[in-house]
């Protein structure tokens, strides 16, 4: 069996990280975590997830400087950004910078495994099992 993904998490609000946490473990990923943009891209470096969550704003550093970094970059994982904020431009200019998937705050747990699994390529664990009976 191959060695679980790493996911590294780059938030400032450690209840919903720690929450992302225990969602992404139980689906089987190895979780990293950074509370800010300077913390994440240093990760990046050292660590070499296979993707990253970043929130958009955050006290230290956001997630636009750490999208702005990364940009062209071969070697950058795929970052999936999170954001409270509502605005269309920030949608689109995390995706002009690259984002694989741009959901808000609040949002199902559902849908960013789903974005996860999405942006690694990875089978759902449990659409994988509903499938199993047909």
């Amino acid at each position: 069996m191959s060695d679980p993904k790493t996911i590294l998490i780059i938030d400032d609000d450690r209840e919903l990280v720690d929450g992302l946490r225990a969602v992404l473990e139980r689906q089987g990923f190895r979780v990293l975590q950074a509370h800010d943009g300077h913390e994440g891209k240093n990760t990046i470096y050292t660590a070499k997830p296979d993707l990253v969550i970043l929130d958009m704003m955050m006290k230290r550093m956001g997630g636009y400087p750490v999208l702005e970094h990364f940009k062209g970059k071969p070697d950058a994982p795929p970052m999936i950004m999170i954001t409270a904020n509502e605005g269309s431009r920030h949608k689109l200019y995390a995706e002009y910078l690259g984002v694989v998937n741009y959901i808000r705050k609040p949002f199902a747990t559902e849908k960013l495994v789903e974005a996860v699994h999405k942006a690694l390529a990875t089978p759902d664990p449990e659409v994988v099992a509903e499938g199993a009976g047909v």
